[in-house]
């Protein structure tokens, strides 16, 4: 009997051993994320929430997640309501898509608020006067009054921020970076010279590149029509631009067919200098000529109307873009025209760039231009440009915008918000990071098809 318990132990220990063999065994396959992630209970603590991509090193989480923007003043007479979404449902960067280098994003670094910058700029935005007096007299004056009241028809996740906060310009770029976006058209002013709202910012390229290349992103410049602009100073200021930040890692350079790699320049509103002023900086011939020198790069051109293909062409332009995310306010924005420009540009061998945007609604400092506003319809319309973007087979793919928000064409983070006088609107039913994930969908798309008819159409593809 004691034999047979000897026996029976022997074998039960055996077995045991087996089990725990075969569970070790398991466990040593078990992926690095596996099927259903962390532990519960892990992403609750500050240590573990925080997530970084693997191409960053020396990431401060906190900066990242702790926004330094001014708390909104209540007003006693009013209720006010700002909802703050839930960040549980972030998606970790690491399990993200490559970055898309060929999906460019208009971005502005014009705001201001008294934290940083000792008063609120671009979000007390004045409210712009119709050409005409006699509509002009039906709508309010005056300028907008933040925290609450600011010049736009929604309201940002991160409030009235400042440009210059450090930890503002972090978020944006993991906001782009978790979009799959890989370029950043920074729009930009020379040294001493701004919009007619803002203040230079020429001085904040610096901390953008750097912020920018912690994500793997890439900077380009996109050209506003400063004062007195022309052939002559477009040269300095170009070569002020590659002179300072050419050699940043996070400077972007476009690698054309022939295997050179170009910096790219946007240039807003060029249809206003003549065709002939161009020509001097950007053909050979001219007399202020770029080309050939080390400041040459790839100028692409505003397209309004369908004239302006002509003025292109002459003032010796690498490419065209359409900016304005409005489908029909321009023939260049119009979706159906983007076959027609697709071959010409093909014909001309110029770059063609249409630009997609979420909506349009500028009635929060234009309340007299409510024709050309632009329904979101819960992302339906940002899908609808980008379907149409992609059936041209462009080069590249401009955004219009990340953070435009006096023309609410935004990907940013939007939360809901409402005051005693003004209700705005937001991304609901949907999360403020909708527009944020539907560009993701969609550049792992552009960049899966661009992938196969690039090599049809000898576009570069890295």
């Amino acid at each position: 009997m004691a034999k047979f318990r000897r026996r029976t132990c022997i074998i039960l220990s055996l077995f045991i051993l087996f089990i725990f063999s075969v569970m070790m065994g398991l466990k040593m396959l078990r992926p690095n994320k596996a099927t259903f992630g962390d532990p519960f209970g892990l992403d609750l603590l500050p240590e573990v929430r925080q997530r970084t991509p693997h191409l960053v090193k020396n990431f401060d989480s906190q900066k990242s997640d702790k926004i330094n923007s001014e708390t909104n003043i209540k007003n006693l007479k009013s209720v006010e309501i700002t909802v703050k979404p839930s960040k549980a449902s972030e998606p970790y960067l690491e399990e993200l898509p490559p970055l898309n280098y060929y999906l460019h994003v208009f971005y502005y670094s014009w705001y201001g608020n008294p934290q940083f910058d000792g008063r609120y700029i671009h979000w007390n935005h004045p409210i712009l006067k119709h050409w005409d007096p006699r509509i002009t007299k039906n709508y309010p004056q005056g300028k907008h009054s933040p925290p609450d009241d600011i010049g736009s028809s929604f309201y940002p996740e991160l409030g009235s921020y400042s440009s210059r906060d450090p930890s503002v310009i972090e978020t944006h770029m993991k906001q782009m970076y978790s979009a799959s976006i890989g370029v950043l058209a920074l729009s930009w002013y020379p040294p001493d010279s701004n919009d007619e709202n803002g203040v230079s910012t020429d001085d904040l390229v610096p901390t953008i590149l750097d912020k920018a290349h912690k994500y793997n992103l890439k900077v380009t410049f996109h050209i506003e029509p400063y004062n007195n602009r022309d052939d002559q100073n477009m040269y300095k200021n170009v070569k002020y631009i590659i002179d300072k930040y050419g050699n940043h890692p996070a400077f972007y350079r476009y690698k054309t067919k022939t295997g050179s790699a170009l910096p790219m320049f946007y240039v807003y509103d060029s249809y206003i200098t003549k065709p002939e002023q161009w020509a001097n900086l950007l053909t050979v011939s001219g007399s202020q000529s770029i080309r050939n020198s080390p400041y040459d790069g790839l100028f692409i051109a505003l397209l309004v109307e369908d004239k302006h293909k002509y003025d292109i062409l002459q003032s010796g332009f690498d490419g065209i873009y359409t900016y304005f995310a409005t489908n029909g306010f321009t023939y260049g924005s119009s979706y159906e025209n983007w076959a027609k420009l697709k071959l010409f540009c093909d014909h001309f061998k110029l770059i063609f760039i249409p630009s997609v945007g979420p909506g349009y609604i500028d009635t929060s400092i234009r309340p007299w231009n409510t024709q050309n506003t632009r329904n979101r319809i819960n992302g339906k319309y940002y899908e609808t440009a980008l379907s149409a973007a992609l059936q041209a087979h462009p080069s590249v793919i401009s955004i219009t915008s990340f953070n435009e928000w006096h023309e609410g064409t935004q990907i940013e983070k939007a939360v809901p918000k409402r005051t005693s006088n003004t209700v705005y609107l937001d991304y609901r039913p949907h999360k403020p990071s909708l527009y944020l994930e539907l560009t993701r969908k969609w550049s792992e798309k552009y960049s899966k098809e661009r992938a196969t008819y690039a090599l049809d159409h000898q576009l570069p593809v890295s």
